[in-house]
């Protein structure tokens, strides 16, 4: 049952443009089926459309990048509302970190680097399927580990 604390806390996250965990957790699966195939493959074209769908994610927000967006349309409507909701920024810089790796991936498999191909591409299929499976986010504790660091020498 949900408190009137808690519907406060909700309606204040929401106005802070705060995202729902699930489409995240959506996201990173979607993310880790389109990495596995390009290092299974060792295809540079699939990496660079997933490079693509990071760089629009971190450009738009994870929640208006195209799995954010097909999670909202698609599969949001169907789910009841969510318990909480979560800070957009620490996603976000996963986005960012997926990019990096996808990145160097592609300059690995295309330039017939391929150990920087494949030690890249593994890398963001384990952070993808880390979240994915278990909710458990690489790239947005290495935010908040930043964000500590960072707070921690003023």
């Amino acid at each position: 049952m949900t408190t009137p604390t808690h519907t406060a806390e909700l309606g204040s996250q929401r106005a802070a443009g705060w995202i729902d965990p699930r489409g995240q957790r959506f996201a990173a699966g979607i993310t880790t089926v389109v990495l596995a195939v390009a290092l299974v493959l060792q295809n540079p074209w699939v990496l660079l459309f997933q490079a693509l769908v990071f760089a629009v994610s971190v450009a738009a927000g994870p929640a208006n990048g195209p799995y954010g967006l097909v999670f909202r349309t698609l599969i949001r409507p169907r789910l009841s509302p969510p318990l909480d909701l979560e800070d957009p920024r620490p996603p976000r810089f996963a986005q960012l970190v997926g990019l990096i790796f996808s990145v160097a991936g592609v300059i690995g498999f295309a330039g017939g680097i391929w150990l920087l191909g494949l030690i890249a591409t593994g890398c963001a299929v384990v952070a993808a399927l880390l979240n994915a499976l278990i909710g458990y986010c690489l790239g947005c504790e290495a935010y908040l580990l930043g964000r500590r660091l960072l707070s921690s020498r003023r």
